[in-house]
């Protein structure tokens, strides 16, 4: 089955992993000691699920006549596909996807993000 019929639900992130070890074209490498503890990994981001479900404060049932609205809304989540995402290993659900490793972690379980097409800094300008 295509990758795009998985869905991923909820505040869940679809993770490739990724070689801790190796440099991203960003220059971040994870220290020794953290890679050697197992605690934080790298991948990329697949895909991300529609976020954070919270109540539609516009939804009332009590009005027949006003036009259908969802009772919930999603906050969507900061990881996007393609982003380079550090993670804690605990949190991760391993994987396997039509022959391919993934991770499914929730969005809570990110450190931190390195998105590919993020804008330069005022010092990558001067």
């Amino acid at each position: 089955m295509p990758l795009e019929s998985l869905l991923v639900v909820g505040d869940r992130v679809l993770v490739r992993p990724e070689e801790a070890d190796s440099q991203t074209q960003a220059g971040l490498y994870l220290p020794a000691s953290v890679r050697a503890k197992q605690r934080v990994q790298a991948g990329r981001v697949v895909k991300t699920g529609p976020g954070h479900m919270m109540p539609n404060p516009e939804f009332s049932d009590a009005e027949p006549w006003a036009p259908e609205r969802p009772a919930v809304r999603y906050l969507p989540l900061q990881a996007e596909p393609g982003d380079l995402a550090l993670f804690l290993q605990e949190k991760a659900i391993e994987l396997e996807y039509d022959g391919e490793q993934y991770l499914i972690l929730p969005h809570e379980a990110i450190l931190a993000l390195v998105r590919p097409d993020a804008s330069p800094s005022l010092d990558d300008l001067f």
